[in-house]
């Protein structure tokens, strides 16, 4: 059964340090083996030159990754980064950034997931990311 989104906020409002609440993320889709967040603009976000950072969308990359895998677990279980690549192909002005993880993998102990950062008002892909994880409960 697919996790709801309301169930996949409770996991970000319990489980997430108050900075990545922060980011203002916000659940657009999940599937069985997929979660699709929001990462609103915000000027405070940008740097120079106004581009949002390479941090933010890392983090938000990160947390796309922790509702996907919670999503194809079926529940939240404590998990934790072991490893995230990410390449950045475009900057991101002025546009909200939808996030969508893929589960590549499942496994007891680890979980691999592909992740695609777009420019929601261009439609192209500003980023890419691919993340391991240990699955811990």
């Amino acid at each position: 059964m697919t996790m709801t989104t309301a169930e996949a906020d409770k996991i970000l409002t319990d489980n997430f340090a108050p900075w990545v609440l922060e980011l203002g993320l916000r659940v657009e889709t999940l599937g069985e083996d997929r979660a699709i967040l929001r990462l609103p603009w915000s000027q405070r976000l940008a740097r120079e030159g106004g581009g949002l950072s390479g941090q933010a969308l890392m983090a938000a990359a990160d947390t796309a990754t922790v509702l996907a895998v919670s999503a194809a677990r079926g529940g939240y279980g404590p998990m934790t980064t072991v490893q995230q690549s990410t390449s950045f192909q475009r900057a991101v002005t002025g546009s909200d950034v939808l996030i969508e993880a893929v589960v590549t993998k499942l496994g007891r102990r680890m979980a691999f997931a592909d992740i695609t950062l777009t420019d929601e008002t261009s439609g192209l892909t500003a980023a890419r990311a691919s993340t391991v994880y240990a699955l811990l409960g």
